[in-house]
């Protein structure tokens, strides 16, 4: 069988940490920020670890399955 291809989109926007857990950024932290205060923008950029069901479907597009 030929190997998993990793996708090469998903894989610039997950980080699998050394303990195997996947990091991504969290939405709304792009445009449109002089309306957002600044605690939520300061809490918009801190990452944020994929979960549920979409843990699953990541670990598929970065080739971990």
């Amino acid at each position: 069988m030929p190997k998993i291809k990793t996708h090469r989109g998903a894989a610039k926007r997950f980080k699998i940490t050394g303990s195997g857990k996947i990091r991504r950024r969290k939405q709304y932290r792009s445009h449109l920020l002089e309306k957002k205060s600044s605690a939520r923008k300061r809490r918009l950029g801190r990452g944020s670890e994929v979960v549920g069901k979409d843990k699953k479907r990541v670990e598929r597009l970065l080739g971990r399955a």
